[in-house]
């Protein structure tokens, strides 16, 4: 698909991923709307930085667990730009639990986190399916994670949301051109700041390249997928060659 003149929906664009996303998208010709839960002032900065790339955005206030907030952020996305063509599922919400400790994780943490990494993104696709599909050339690209291939990850709740939306653009991929990236570490993102420094280094010496994902890599492969013609139901994992990702 070409690019130029075309327009984005990326949510979580108040985040390093998101915000390379964006970036990527609009310098192939893209305008780009991006949301954000809380922090308006990095999704502003990421509007700010399209802008200046000479493509049009704005921010879109979205809790995407909620249907009338995801139907409210596809009418403003559709009033500014009058079309989508692409979607890209970036957002999304974890915490740290280790994986034994099954009285921390609580219901409603579970609840928090798969309705946000994978309700979320279902709902989003069903609210923008009809504009998608106008076009003939509708794209969709969920950031899914290596933990959702191998268990791992910042809980249970999370690898196991995760693994869904790894499956759901296997099931989309009938009604749409749908991928997905699957990340590893990503260094250099405030999520990995919260990292410790030694899982940071295993993760180093276990990557055949020596070093861990990377938010332009991300951001690339989002790009591809969004120009591909003929790739569908696909995840590519980018995580420096992990042995858990070659799978």
């Amino acid at each position: 698909m070409e690019l130029g003149g075309k327009a984005a929906f990326v949510t979580g664009g108040s985040g390093d991923i998101g915000g390379a996303i964006a970036r990527s998208l609009a310098k192939a010709g893209v305008d780009v709307a991006v949301s954000y839960v809380g922090d308006s002032q990095r999704a502003g900065a990421t509007v700010e930085a399209v802008k200046k790339i000479g493509r049009r955005s704005i921010s879109v206030q979205l809790d995407q667990r909620d249907s009338n907030s995801v139907d409210t952020s596809v009418k403003k996305v559709m009033a500014e730009f009058g079309r989508l063509d692409i979607l890209v599922n970036n957002a999304g919400w974890n915490i740290g639990i280790p994986f034994r400790d099954l009285n921390a994780l609580t219901a409603e943490i579970w609840d928090r986190v798969v309705e946000t990494n994978l309700r979320g993104p279902y709902l989003l696709a069903r609210a923008f399916a009809p504009e998608l599909r106008r076009h003939k050339a509708g794209r969709i690209v969920n950031i899914a994670s290596l933990a959702g291939i191998a268990p791992g990850g910042s809980s249970i709740a999370y690898a196991s949301s995760k693994a869904g939306l790894i499956h759901l653009t296997h099931c989309w991929q009938w009604r749409w051109t749908v991928n997905c990236v699957a990340p590893g570490l990503v260094e250099g993102t405030r999520m990995a700041e919260r990292v410790p420094e030694d899982t940071k280094r295993q993760a180093r010496m276990q990557a055949v390249l020596g070093r861990t994902a990377s938010v332009e890599d991300i951001a690339e492969q989002v790009l591809a997928f969004c120009r591909t013609e003929t790739v569908t139901g696909q995840v590519l994992v980018v995580d420096g060659g992990m042995p858990a990702g070659m799978r």
